[in-house]
């Protein structure tokens, strides 16, 4: 996230202006946002025109408006934050108090303003706006013919690629075939890795599934890295953890973050926080129902 403007008061009156960078910061930004809160953003609306005849044509205009939040919605998929409200500044295309949704996008400034500004708030300001905060564990989540390559921030986790394949079947005297589609669907999770894990950040890479699936593959990539002469991976062997999980699909990322082998591993990473966060509410849910709310 980047600090464009800051201007707040002792008081805690004020706004600042932001521009979200990456994904994460519209995770930021949705923690950031309350109802009640004015932010000011461009967006495009639907103008209706009327002739001197009486014909009347609709055109899409990009303006500026400023809102007072009413509804929030994050959809992480899209990783957008619109933001419905009613307009409370004058505006030549849109009327005061009418309402209107605004878009908020990544590369896209917007400017929030609140009535008073707590610590809480200011300290997300700073945390979003650090440059330091970024992913420091990765995650390969796979199985046979599926893995999930995962970034875990301190705030969230990021599905960077989903590689989903085929793999023939072993046949009775013929597994060339299962055996090629395998090598092929490790070579596709190699250069996966290879393209979402930035490993001058990265200080650890786990590496999951059930079976045998994770040691077959990091076997085949060290091999490979020998092969092609790879100094990337070969100078990195010693961030990968291989460790147990139940299946490829993501959610199976929690119970490997719980491994007391990982909790070690990653003792020096900013994801560890919210990890330990997490498993102390699922204790005191269990132990003590009556103190954890959610």
């Amino acid at each position: 996230m980047k600090l464009i403007y800051k201007n707040v008061d002792k008081d805690g009156t004020g706004s600042v202006t932001l521009m979200p960078e990456e994904s994460e910061d519209m995770w930021h930004a949705f923690n950031l946002i309350s109802e009640g809160d004015s932010v000011r953003a461009s967006t495009i609306r639907k103008v209706q025109n009327e002739s001197s005849t009486g014909s009347s044509t609709s055109s899409r205009v990009r303006t500026t408006l400023t809102i007072s939040v009413e509804t929030i919605d994050f959809d992480t998929q899209a990783c957008m934050l619109r933001l419905k409200g009613r307009n409370i500044e004058e505006n030549q295309y849109v009327k005061m108090g009418a309402y209107h949704t605004l878009d908020l996008e990544v590369n896209r400034k917007f400017s929030l303003c609140k009535p008073e500004w707590d610590s809480v708030a200011l300290e997300r300001v700073d945390l979003a706006c650090d440059p330091t905060q970024n992913a420091d564990v990765a995650a390969v989540i796979m199985q046979e013919g599926l893995a999930h390559i995962c970034l875990i921030t301190a705030s969230m986790t990021l599905v960077r690629a989903k590689i989903d394949q085929v793999i023939p079947r072993k046949r009775k005297g013929n597994i060339k075939q299962h055996e090629k589609g395998l090598q092929k669907f490790y070579d596709n999770v190699m250069q996966g890795i290879l393209r979402h894990v930035n490993f001058d950040i990265v200080k650890c890479v786990l590496i999951a599934s059930p079976g045998f699936v994770r040691d077959q593959f990091h076997e085949f990539m060290m091999q490979e890295a020998v092969k092609t002469d790879n100094k990337l991976l070969l100078d990195n062997k010693s961030k990968f953890l291989l460790i147990h999980a139940s299946s490829g699909f993501k959610h199976s990322l929690r119970e490997v973050l719980m491994d007391p082998a990982v909790t070690a591993k990653m003792a020096d990473t900013k994801a560890l926080g919210e990890v330990k966060a997490l498993e102390t509410f699922y204790t005191t849910l269990q132990t003590e129902p009556a103190k954890a709310f959610y």
